[in-house]
């Protein structure tokens, strides 16, 4: 299995762990409004709330927040949110796949299809670079969470499918249905987890040169960067080596 080198390769995690709170916040807000939009707002009986509010915990939202963004579901002030999967081929043939959250689905899709256009990708139908991913749950803790075999004890209880852990911390994967009580399980055992979130984990690599990595980076960040983006996946492969010139200072 992949550790978390590799994954952080393929997955481009380059800095976004440090990235504005208050975006981050937002984005998880819309989530959480979504769900309970879209369910009761228990999360006991609204699986994808609960998930929503994993997800929330895992970042340190504040509660005010988490309460504020359920409340938005209802009544004559609720947004019409709705879910919307954009897929293409950026610089190099990579596959990408960028999920958002929108309340205008016009100017999301022309802002996506703009970023693509302006790095050198193609903007593709629904279903044109998915089934180059398997769409899985990923549970992240942090190393003191336990050792290797603790985690993984618990990981194998909780009804994971994988579990990897190296210095970074410990990394766990299951089916994208059962991400919910998978993290629910791993959250009474081995307490709230670093993140909790479900990925389109690329099943096929495209190692890129130095000229379309660089591109493909900044299509990537042009696109995380839009409000309306929730995540982006990508199935690049970059080399150390051109990696170490790309973030040299």
């Amino acid at each position: 299995m992949a550790g978390h080198s590799k994954f952080k390769n393929i997955m481009h995690r380059k800095g976004k762990q440090d990235k504005a709170r208050a975006k981050v916040f937002t984005k998880i807000a819309r989530e959480i409004t979504l769900a309970a939009k879209n369910g009761l707002p228990d999360p006991a009986m609204n699986p994808k709330l609960r998930l929503a509010l994993q997800a929330a915990r895992a970042e340190n939202m504040p509660k005010d927040n988490i309460e504020r963004a359920i409340k938005k579901a209802s009544g004559a002030e609720a947004e019409d949110i709705e879910s919307i999967r954009y897929e293409g081929y950026g610089p190099g043939g990579v596959a990408i796949v960028v999920e958002t959250l929108t309340d205008n689905r016009n100017r999301t899709s022309a802002a996506v299809r703009a970023a693509f256009s302006k790095h050198g990708g193609n903007l593709g139908s629904t279903g044109a670079v998915s089934h180059m991913f398997d769409h899985v749950g990923e549970i992240i803790y942090q190393t003191e969470a336990g050792s290797a075999d603790e985690v993984l004890e618990a990981a194998i209880e909780a009804g994971a499918e994988d579990c990897s852990s190296d210095e970074d911390g410990h990394l766990i994967s299951c089916s994208f249905d059962s991400l919910g009580t998978v993290a629910g399980i791993l959250e009474d055992r081995l307490g709230e987890a670093k993140s909790v979130k479900d990925v389109w984990r690329p099943n096929l690599s495209n190692e890129v040169d130095e000229d379309n990595a660089s591109t493909v980076l900044k299509l990537i960040d042009a696109l995380e960067d839009d409000d309306d983006v929730q995540s982006v996946f990508a199935n690049f492969d970059i080399s150390d080596e051109v990696m170490a010139k790309l973030t040299a200072a």
